[in-house]
């Protein structure tokens, strides 16, 4: 057997998902030497429909057969899953002794009782005894989607929006009860694993807290827990994707063998036409969050134009910013038709683009082209022109408007310009408390516009730099933060007013 192949994987997918659950782990760790090997698990891969009347013996028989069927072409064989697919690959090494490799529990939901477990938390065991009654109900897939990320959130959402089976949007409750029978089986026994093993889980775990990961830990004797402080329930696409990558390569003793080449190197032609090629597929399917890993850190992309999308956004954390204006002006409608072969224009890199928008009661097209420069295995500057720039504009504008997303909160109503000084403190104070009990919240980018103005208000301006440790979430807070610099507190006071006035009269 050749040194490429003397070591797989099995990966389990979660509940009512697919591979896209476990993000880019397979590609990872293939590029780490390791052949992965991976099912879809019976009752999912069409509709959720079918999922009524599976049962949690067809999972595990499932899981089983490919284990059986794998394990004889490695030397080495780990086993891996994300949620569901995390108490399967538990109960799977506990039934078959496994030896072979390591195992990897990701997220597990060995309790269900995490921060926002859905209404069939107290009831379900009630609706369980009534015959036929769980297969009628359904347990929606709702915001947060398991994710805190929030660029990544909306792209779910447009996701779903579209109607794209990457996960279903609902499950029966029937479906759960058999999640509840494997769990269950998982609860007994756990001491007779004796593989060693990989336990993740996020603090902030929506679904399934902590305390689960804790109960893994204390019952499989030769164990590691991890926990996660800046992700929900889908660690493998959340915040924190690239240390759950990290330290399951590590415990898998594939770090070696999963180092990138260095970013000193040059971008040679075969490298650069790979790069390319992702970025024009990501573009293509609509995948924004597969885009990040392309980009260099300080990375400059320049929308031209005058647009509320245009300006320049330094940074990756800055990208989020773009990104999520795009999904939020759209409304998750933006979808792209198409993205022409990159054309060499002196030492950077031209490629034209259509796509398409709800406008109103229909559709608009229209297009632009990304200017590329690469350097390093990365792309450090996007230079991003309209084919007709006046209409693309008027667009963005009218879209802009229509979602209000961005509403025009610098140019003060005449109500609270007529605040006086004396209650403005006051009048801010109301409006903070009012912001908590409008009926739809705040899209991502108008919750940075307020936090940069409620900070303006009670610590002056910014520090000239976010600190060292800060994530991409904190990094873009701190940089519109630093947009209002020498806004005197008072005005940053009106200016929030005025925008939760107008969110309020929006809603």
């Amino acid at each position: 057997m050749s040194a490429d192949t003397d070591t797989g994987v099995l990966l389990i997918h979660g509940l009512g998902g697919t591979q896209y659950d476990l993000g880019a782990m397979h590609k990872i760790l293939r590029r780490a030497g390791v052949e992965t090997h991976a099912l879809t698990l019976p009752g999912h891969g069409a509709a959720p429909e079918d999922l009524i009347g599976v049962r949690a013996e067809s999972w595990l028989d499932a899981v089983t057969a490919k284990y059986r069927e794998v394990a004889g072409r490695h030397d080495t064989l780990h086993v891996m899953g994300m949620c569901l697919g995390g108490l399967l690959a538990v109960e799977l090494c506990k039934r078959e002794n496994h030896r072979k490799g390591r195992l990897v529990s990701l997220a597990a939901p060995v309790f269900i009782d995490g921060w926002s477990t859905p209404w069939y938390r107290g009831l379900r065991h009630l609706v369980y005894r009534i015959p036929g009654l769980a297969d009628g109900m359904r347990v929606e897939e709702e915001e947060p989607y398991g994710l805190k990320n929030e660029l990544v959130r909306s792209i779910v959402k447009a996701k779903f929006e579209r109607g794209e089976n990457f996960h279903y949007r609902w499950v029966p409750l029937s479906c759960v009860r058999e999640v509840d029978r494997l769990r269950g089986w998982v609860m007994r026994g756990l001491d007779a694993i004796a593989c060693p093993t990989l336990i993740m889980h996020a603090h902030e775990d929506e679904l399934t807290s902590a305390r689960s990961a804790h109960f893994l830990r204390d019952g499989i004797a030769d164990s590691r827990l991890v926990l996660l402080d800046n992700s929900y329930h889908m660690i493998c696409v959340d915040n924190d994707r690239d240390r759950v990558a990290a330290e399951v390569l590590r415990f898998m003793d594939r770090v070696a063998e999963a180092s990138q080449p260095s970013r000193l190197q040059s971008l040679e032609g075969e490298d650069a036409q790979r790069l390319l090629s992702t970025y024009r597929e990501s573009l293509r399917a609509g995948e924004f969050e597969t885009l990040f890993p392309l980009f260099a850190e300080n990375v400059v992309w320049t929308e031209e134009g005058d647009s509320p999308l245009s300006g320049v956004y330094r940074g990756k954390s800055a990208l989020i910013d773009l990104f999520s204006r795009l999904m939020d002006y759209s409304r998750n409608t933006l979808r792209i038709l198409e993205v022409g072969a990159p054309e060499p224009r002196g030492r950077a890199f031209a490629m034209p683009l259509r796509f398409q928008v709800q406008d109103g009661p229909g559709l608009q097209e229209s297009g632009a082209t990304h200017t590329l420069r690469l350097r390093a295995n990365v792309i450090t500057r996007v230079n991003s022109v309209a084919d007709d720039p006046p209409r693309a504009d008027a667009l963005w504008r009218r879209l802009a408007a229509a979602s209000g997303v961005e509403p025009e909160a610098d140019a003060m109503d005449p109500q609270t310009l007529a605040i006086p000084a004396e209650e403005l403190a006051d009048a801010f104070e109301a409006a903070m408390i009012e912001l908590r009990t409008l009926q739809q919240p705040p899209s991502a980018a108008v919750q940075i516009r307020l936090q940069a103005y409620e900070w303006q208000v009670r610590r002056g301006d910014a520090p000239p730099e976010a600190p060292t440790d800060a994530d991409a979430r904190a990094q873009v807070r701190h940089a519109a933060w630093r947009l209002l610099a020498g806004l005197p507190a008072d005005q940053a006071r009106r200016r929030y007013i005025a925008l939760v006035r107008r969110l309020d009269a929006d809603a």
